[in-house]
């Protein structure tokens, strides 16, 4: 317990959201990052803030503990809750009831009630409500937000039950929260703050968006991410920026329908990588020196992931033995080609949504100039999502999801992991066929990634951004093409290719006579290959 107070009193944000300290002597359960310094003798320390409230106390008006990032001890142990929490915090609860949301896990709701009340103390309703709650507390302190429309985000339909829920959970009414009133109809959007706990390395992984942006969809410069979405009908726009000297991201939302802000909200959060542990990381890697080294060398690196994973997926596959450039240029064709138009809800232009599944997959993609073998992979991999044989819900097993995605046309074990870690944020995916890495066990056997589990992802992003340079063949053009991509596109073995046949019997990445294996390697050696050589071609 002292442990707890020591790091209490040193208001660490690393410490942020892993535990909750409770006053006697006020009934309320604060963050380690606040303010407040009550005595070691009127302290009881909780694991979570579920634990705390069950136990009779209210959240603090200062420190906020519903803007905490995410523990991994809130995700329980075992695998049905960390699944249900992960539905939960994704408001699939909201939009069904309790039998059809243990359903969708396997068990019986009594059964699903049982675990959650063993593990967390509260059952998903519960936690589901309280998820709601905090957030509609979190618009109403940080968005001039009319009370009405907070009530509606959160998900009441009347204003009435939404100020008895909030009174019985906060001990107070909605409108006590909101210290001033502002003019709600700001064009400038919702802006809301985003925390972490540092440290966070903002430049690469903004570098590594920069690099793997979607032309006509998204917008990144070193200072911001900007890009358009669609969820539902609803039509919007977001950027995030680092807080100079604040572990927070600023989030901007434009939208007219602000019941979505809270899956752009959780979006954004997984994208950046926002719940992640870096104390948790380093305790894992302490076991390999290499590992401790690296983290020791490149603090705060983080898994980037996708605003949606089927997108993720298809932008994987186009840029399947490429380099970054030509990965951009796919992709834009892809969306200027089968991509939705929307007006853009800033500048009110024409612009273009993200092709969806239903597209792609009735499509002969005669629009992307790639060979017939990717075109085929996406058409097979779009009908496989559409028909539900590929589910990119993050509440599901990672292994078996890559067993699902090496069936389907043109994945290889390289996609396979790729598109685990960023599609649906597995933390123990690692690509092991990628060139840069594959030399980074032959030169250190002593490497041992199992003893690393559950963090092998974060192993692997460590990794690329340690030795990319240093073991590719070929000088960089751009070092940051190689941070977080790590070769990506190298010695993956015609993924979507080995399986098809040319209409002359070829291979995809065999050789077909001396005069073509000549032009392409003029091609290679007038164009260096982001992350080293190629050791396949097309």
């Amino acid at each position: 317990m002292k442990d707890f107070y020591e790091a209490m009193l040193a208001r660490d944000h690393r410490f942020d959201g892993k535990f909750f300290i409770a006053v006697k002597t006020t009934g309320i359960y604060c963050r380690p990052i606040c303010p407040a310094r009550p005595k070691l003798e009127n302290c009881e320390f909780f694991p979570d803030a579920a634990s705390a409230e069950k136990a009779g106390y209210r959240p603090c008006l200062r420190c906020r503990p519903e803007c905490a990032p995410l523990s991994p001890a809130w995700f329980g142990k075992k695998a049905v809750v960390q699944r249900a929490l992960k539905l939960i915090a994704r408001y699939e609860l909201h939009h069904t009831n309790e039998d059809q949301f243990a359903a969708r896990l396997g068990v019986s709701a009594r059964h699903l009630r049982r675990l959650f009340e063993e593990e967390i103390g509260q059952t998903p309703k519960q936690i589901a409500d309280n998820n709601r709650l905090n957030f509609a507390r979190k618009l109403i302190v940080e968005s001039t937000m009319p009370l009405m429309t907070v009530a509606r985000t959160a998900g009441f339909r009347s204003l009435r039950r939404f100020n008895d829920a909030f009174q019985k959970r906060f001990r107070r009414p909605p409108s006590q929260l909101r210290k001033t009133y502002i003019n709600p109809h700001n064009s400038d959007g919702i802006d809301l703050k985003l925390a972490f706990r540092p440290p966070y390395d903002w430049q690469t992984i903004i570098r590594f968006y920069r690099t793997h942006f979607i032309p006509g969809v998204e917008r990144v410069t070193e200072g911001f991410f900007e890009r358009v979405f669609c969820i539902g009908n609803a039509i919007g726009v977001f950027q995030v920026q680092p807080m100079a000297a604040e572990p927070q991201l600023k989030l901007r939302v434009i939208t007219e329908d602000p019941t979505i802000l809270f899956e752009v909200v959780t979006r954004v959060r997984r994208m950046f990588d926002l719940d992640s542990d870096p104390m948790l990381i380093a305790s894992g890697f302490a076991p390999v020196p290499l590992l401790s080294r690296l983290f020791d060398r490149f603090p705060g690196l983080r898994l980037p992931g996708g605003w949606d994973g089927f997108e993720t997926a298809v932008c994987s596959i186009l840029g399947q033995l490429v380099s970054a450039e030509q990965r951009t240029n796919l992709v834009g064709q892809l969306v200027r080609g089968y991509g939705a138009e929307v007006v853009h809800p800033v500048s009110g232009e024409k612009t273009r949504l993200f092709p969806r599944p239903e597209i792609l997959a009735q499509s002969d993609l005669s629009e992307v100039k790639t060979t017939m073998a990717r075109r085929e992979a996406i058409r097979d991999f779009s009908c496989r999502v559409l028909s539900g044989a590929i589910s990119l819900s993050e509440a599901q097993d990672p292994t078996a999801f890559r067993k699902t995605l090496l069936e389907t046309k043109g994945l290889g074990p390289w996609s396979a992991e790729y598109i685990s870690l960023r599609a649906i944020g597995d933390t123990d995916a690692f690509p092991g066929t990628d060139l840069i890495l594959k030399r980074v066990v032959e030169l250190h056997p002593d490497l041992d990634l199992e003893a690393i589990r559950p963090w092998r992802s974060y192993a692997a992003i460590y990794l690329w951004k340690g030795f990319a340079d240093m073991l590719s063949k070929r000088k960089v053009r751009n070092q940051h093409d190689a941070v977080l991509q790590g070769n990506e596109f190298a010695d993956r073995q015609t993924e979507t290719g080995r399986e098809r046949k040319r209409a002359g019997g070829h291979f995809v990445g065999t050789r077909t006579s001396k005069s073509t294996e000549t032009r392409r390697a003029k091609r290679r050696s007038a164009t260096p290959h982001p992350g080293g050589s190629r050791t396949t071609t097309f």
